[in-house]
């Protein structure tokens, strides 16, 4: 992860959600949500979460040889997001309660699992009650989210639960502006107006 030393005036934005503006982001974050795992002065990182592929949970599960119990339930039929351009052969787990794997980091009371313990867990009908499995993940460099965002190409918000885990992926993003008292998105322009 980023070395996590700032400045007085560094703004983290971990733990935040990123919202495209419609025009600015283009190419494969256009019109997405973006889940901040990591802010610091040395860049960010971030998942995706409302773009699931056509991969299930156990499509990826069988793919790492891992036996599925039929206590799997319904999880096997959940997709896995697209969670962004870098490294999308390697997976992400957003989860919650926060319970400790190998390789966890604790983001609030949910934390970010890179090791295979945690879909060794799901592959037998346990693991973390809610979670959001990704391939690949968003990255900036350092200083280079605050340029976009001073180039009104993201809107941020805080992060819900709710938001991330339970609801429908297609409704992440209204559900976003909605906290901002943004109805739609066509009320958006990436277009600044000046005075």
């Amino acid at each position: 992860m980023i070395d996590s030393k700032q400045s007085d005036n560094f703004i983290s934005l971990s733990r935040q959600l990123l919202l495209a503006m419609p025009g600015k982001v283009m190419g494969s974050l256009a019109n997405t949500v973006i889940y901040v795992c990591e802010h610091t002065e040395q860049g960010a990182l971030g998942l995706v979460i409302n773009r699931p592929t056509d991969i299930t949970v156990g499509d990826l599960l069988k793919r790492l040889d891992l036996p599925l119990s039929l206590e799997i339930g319904a999880r096997e039929q959940a997709p896995v997001f697209f969670g962004g351009p870098v490294q999308t052969d390697r997976g992400f787990v957003l989860h919650m309660p926060a319970h400790g794997y190998g390789s966890s980091i604790q983001l609030g009371d949910i934390a970010l699992t890179t090791s295979r313990d945690v879909l060794q867990d799901v592959a037998v009908g346990k693991g973390p009650e809610h979670m959001l499995i990704t391939l690949g993940y968003a990255g900036w460099g350092a200083g280079q989210l605050e340029d976009e965002i001073a180039q009104n190409a993201w809107l941020h918000v805080g992060a819900t639960n709710q938001i991330i885990f339970d609801m429908p992926p297609e409704e992440r993003y209204e559900a976003a502006l909605a906290q901002l008292g943004i109805k739609s998105a066509i009320m958006l322009s990436g277009e600044s107006g000046h005075a």
